[in-house]
């Protein structure tokens, strides 16, 4: 008998990726960040990077063991959550700052809620955000390791190519705050990812290379990035026309290539767990990240805005989803069957 004839219970669709698979690509879609961010910042972001990713398999594996639950670190759910915590950090924090990060993003955001695909926001965000706000001064020192061979150079509110450079130590601020602040600024550094930042952050071109990966992979789509970056863009202009700064087209690239915007579009943004599952959901979150983003990079005080901004969207995805569900088929969706 043909298989068309077969009748089963649902789903009758599946499909061959498993959240192994997925997260296995989004890890190696992260390498070439973390590629760059050790050649940018020397062998300090790989300990960092290392410690992170250890700390949140291993807290993962105790809480579980403890809590007599099934063990699942081979989902490699909580190498990718090490992977993005060790990213948003600069590359001279103390080693006990990602032991930290990872032992809150796994028990307190992620097991506590009910393990993978029942925590209301992203793991490794809302570490960031905690250690931002307890840590401020040390999460936000963006300074150069002694054993860096970091190419721009930051400092005076310059940054600039200037060849390799074995430094004791510079303390800088990161190169959005120079955008930001009207200092002199190098796009090409910039996309390249030759400036000081977060370990994963600074590089365009090796996250759009990990971009592609996974849009190649069909792990994500372009629905969510580019309306988070489009509407950013769109909100950037608009406020600074309206705050009487004009149109700079130099200063809205900066905002664009400058900070954890391209990380945390591609990589953050999209997380299948935090972000809306509907169709116009995706497009009203993008929106909605991209106003905030842009609120907080205009206004705040901090140069930054893309990790809270995910974070307080991530809150409102159920509210989303909401209004957004599509109509079912049938006498409600003014259809007579």
């Amino acid at each position: 008998m043909s298989e068309l004839y077969n009748v089963s219970a649902s789903p009758h669709v599946r499909s061959k990726e498993s959240t192994k698979t997925i997260m296995a690509d989004v890890a190696i879609a992260l390498i070439p960040a973390g590629l760059f961010g050790i050649y940018n910042f020397g062998l300090n972001a790989l300990l960092i990077i290392l410690i992170s990713v250890a700390t949140c398999i291993i807290t993962e594996y105790i809480f579980q063991k403890r809590m007599n639950k099934k063990i699942t670190i081979r989902d490699c759910s909580a190498l990718v959550t090490g992977l993005l915590l060790a990213y948003n950090m600069p590359s001279t924090i103390p080693f006990w700052v990602p032991i930290v990060g990872g032992v809150f993003a796994i028990i307190i955001v992620k097991q506590l809620f009910g393990g993978l695909g029942q925590n209301f926001m992203n793991p490794a965000l809302a570490a960031r955000c905690f250690l931002l706000i307890s840590f401020s001064r040390i999460m936000t020192d963006f300074g150069i390791a002694a054993d860096s061979t970091i190419k721009g150079i930051i400092m005076n509110g310059h940054a600039s190519i200037k060849g390799y450079a074995m430094l004791d130590g510079v303390s800088s601020a990161t190169i959005l705050s120079v955008v930001k602040t009207g200092g002199d600024y190098n796009l090409l550094s910039m996309f390249l990812g030759t400036t000081g930042g977060t370990i994963g952050e600074t590089s365009v071109i090796a996250i759009l290379i990990g971009a592609i990966y996974l849009l190649r992979k069909r792990i994500i789509s372009l629905k969510i990035p580019m309306t988070y970056i489009g509407s950013f863009i769109l909100f950037i202009i608009l406020m600074n026309l309206l705050g009487g700064k004009g149109f700079n087209i130099e200063y809205l690239i900066g905002n664009v290539f400058g900070g954890g915007l391209m990380l945390g579009a591609f990589f953050m943004a999209t997380d299948y767990v935090t972000c809306p599952i509907t169709s116009k959901g995706k497009i009203v979150f993008g929106i909605l990240l991209g106003f905030i983003t842009a609120i907080f990079r205009v206004y705040g005080s901090s140069a930054e805005g893309v990790s809270y901004a995910i974070i307080l969207s991530n809150i409102l995805v159920p509210l989303i989803e909401k209004y957004t569900l599509p109509k079912a088929f049938g006498k409600e969706a003014g259809v007579n069957v």
